[in-house]
C-alpha cells in the first residue's frame, strides 16, 4: 500500500511493451465491486480467496504484475510467485508510504485504524517483502523507480 506498485508497474510494462496486470483490479473485476466493498460486504477472507484464485492468471510469462501487499504473506502464494516471477520489493520508509496513503479514501486496510496500526501491519509484512530477489528505492519519483526496475529486467 503506497509503494507505487500500480503506477510503476504500468510504466515498466509500457516501456518494455509487456502486458500489465494489477491483481487488485482483477479481484475487483471478478467480484464486480471495489475492494473496499468486498471487505465491507463480505470480508477480508473473501478478498484473499479471490486473490489466491486469480494469482496464477496474473503471473503470465513476460508480464509485469502489481501485487497487493497482503497476497505475498500467504506461503502458497509466495511459493508460486517466487517460482514463476522475478520479484521486486518497492521499498520505502513507512513515513513516505503514510504520506502517500493517509489522505486517500477507500483503503480497506486503513478503515478504523490509526497510523500506528497501519505501521504495525507494514512491519509484520516487511520480512516477506524483504525476501524478494530485488529491492528498489521507492521513495523517489515513479519514473526513476521504473528506470531502476527496467535495469533489473534487462540485466
Amino acid at each position: 500500500m503506497g509503494s507505487g506498485k500500480t503506477l510503476v508497474g504500468a510504466l515498466v510494462a509500457e516501456r518494455s511493451r509487456a502486458p500489465f496486470s494489477d491483481l487488485d483490479l482483477m479481484v475487483e473485476d471478478r467480484a464486480g465491486m471495489p475492494i473496499a466493498d468486498i471487505f465491507a460486504v463480505h470480508s477480508e477472507e473473501v478478498f484473499r480467496s479471490l486473490e489466491k484464485e486469480l494469482l496464477p492468471r496474473a503471473l503470465k510469462p513476460g508480464a509485469v504484475v502489481a501485487l497487493g501487499g497482503g497476497v505475498v504473506i500467504d506461503d502458497d502464494n509466495w511459493a508460486l510467485i517466487s517460482d514463476q516471477a522475478t520479484t521486486v520489493y518497492l521499498e520505502a520508509p513507512f513515513a513516505t508510504i503514510w504520506s502517500r496513503i493517509a489522505h486517500l479514501p477507500g483503503r480497506p486496510l486503513m478503515a478504523g485504524r490509526t497510523r500506528w496500526d497501519v505501521e504495525e501491519l507494514f512491519e509484520r509484512r516487511r520480512s516477506r517483502y524483504e525476501q524478494a530477489e530485488h529491492r528498489v528505492d521507492a521513495s523517489r519519483e515513479p519514473d526513476a523507480i521504473a528506470d531502476e526496475v527496467m535495469k533489473l529486467w534487462s540485466a
